[in-house]
């Protein structure tokens, strides 16, 4: 990766858009510093400490620390990935959108752009109304809640986020990479130095054993190696295309491959499982804890990120999710048909029918793959954490596989950008 960016570093090109990335991330860090007016962040960053294993957690890690001090940019890129996510599910639902996104070429692509930015917006309103609500409950504000402090507050969150949104749009068009990921990415990284701060302070007060440190950083380093074999592998499936002629021209007879990512559907199914899986928790937390012995107390123990029931419901939310993510992404029929129109077919199969079943059921195999991988990834920090006694990395999973997934991207960006520019062509 380092040899990567200083050859990149070389070419003027990428060199103006690797430096206009890196001032937009820095305004990004910046914009994490500065704190919305009315709001105590010593005591919310305490508060926000009992609720770290809830989905306030994962907002937190997101944000890059950001979430716990009420800066500008506390809501970060959530409300963006949020709107992402629910514009896709309805891309199925909606014929409109569906046609839309399928035959509208580039026009019907920013008309989507565009929902989305709206829809970004609606949801960063929601979520810095509840976040509003979240401090006054417990007396986070410096003064006395009022329209005024509630106005400012939501307005500062809302700006932040649509900054956010609009810089990560910047970095796809001007920089290297794509934004959203690049802002997340600045964000989580930027949480490195205090986790290794807290882990060293923790074995010089005795609070830690050696082999406790040592066996996070051997799970850490077990997890970048697994996301990195798995970020690049695919299924390929043998594509012939029949000999046609145009005119005086031959087309086809060539052969090629229909690529399957095992890992297609990224980090989304470990995302929404955990947002749900930690549901029950932050609804708890909203309220008083039961006492020890009641039947609410044994349903809090069960459903806790601890738990072995928890693990199981969470793994088993990830192969759903990631099946479910499969089927939007890669759908068979469409597939075959245009492999039909193309005068495209697969060894073996005949075009049509045959060929969708097969690619179906291929689709299902390294999908399963995928889940069971995603499934390793999200809980082998569960048990690590369940082992060591440190709650706080049950999201440490999600954060490695964003954190090497855009870096794998990125670099491969840069590569095709050289490769773009350093071709000579044929008179060359």
């Amino acid at each position: 990766m380092i040899q990567t960016i200083r050859k990149a570093w070389g070419i003027p090109e990428l060199r103006k858009k690797i430096i206009f990335t890196a001032l937009i991330l820095l305004i990004f860090r910046i914009g994490n510093a500065i704190p919305v007016p009315y709001v105590d962040s010593t005591l919310l960053s305490n508060a926000l400490d009992s609720l770290s294993t809830t989905v306030l957690g994962l907002y937190n890690v997101m944000s890059g620390g950001a979430f716990a001090n009420a800066t500008i940019f506390a809501l970060g890129v959530q409300p963006y990935i949020n709107s992402s996510i629910i514009i896709q599910l309805l891309t199925i639902a909606i014929p409109a959108l569906e046609r839309l996104a399928r035959d509208g070429g580039e026009e019907g692509k920013k008309k989507i752009q565009s929902i989305t930015r709206y829809a970004t917006i609606i949801i960063a309103v929601l979520q810095g109304w509840g976040y509003y609500e979240l401090m006054k409950r417990y007396g986070i504000l410096t003064v006395q809640p009022n329209f005024w402090v509630f106005l400012v507050i939501l307005v500062s969150f809302i700006a932040g986020s649509a900054f956010v949104m609009w810089m990560g749009e910047q970095i796809t068009e001007f920089g290297i990479g794509n934004g959203i990921s690049m802002i997340l990415f600045a964000g989580i990284l930027s949480r490195v130095p205090s986790v290794v701060s807290m882990i060293y302070s923790n074995l010089a007060a005795g609070q830690m054993k050696w082999w406790a440190a040592l066996l996070i950083v051997l799970g850490v380093l077990a997890l970048i190696v697994l996301i990195t074999w798995v970020n690049g592998a695919e299924r390929r499936i043998p594509v012939q295309y029949a000999k046609r002629q145009v005119g005086r021209k031959m087309y086809g007879g060539q052969s090629s491959n229909l690529p399957m990512k095992v890992n297609m559907s990224g980090v989304l199914p470990i995302i929404f499982a955990q947002s749900i899986a930690m549901l029950p928790a932050t609804i708890a937390a909203f309220f008083p804890a039961p006492k020890e012995g009641t039947f609410g107390y044994g349903l809090l123990q069960a459903i806790d990120s601890k738990s072995i029931l928890y693990m199981v419901i969470y793994f088993l939310m990830i192969i759903g999710f990631s099946y479910f993510y499969s089927t939007i992404q890669f759908n068979p029929v469409e597939i075959s048909n245009n492999l039909k129109k193309n005068g495209g077919f697969i060894p073996g199969f005949r075009p049509g029918k045959p060929t969708a079943d097969f690619i179906r059921k291929v689709l299902n195999k390294v999908t399963l793959f995928g889940a069971i991988y995603l499934g390793v990834v999200a809980i082998l920090p569960l048990i690590i954490g369940k082992a060591v006694n440190v709650p706080n990395l049950a999201i440490g999973g999600t954060s490695v596989i964003i954190v090497v997934g855009v870096a794998l991207e990125t670099v491969q960006a840069l590569e095709s950008q050289m490769l773009m520019r350093q071709y000579k062509g044929f008179l060359g």
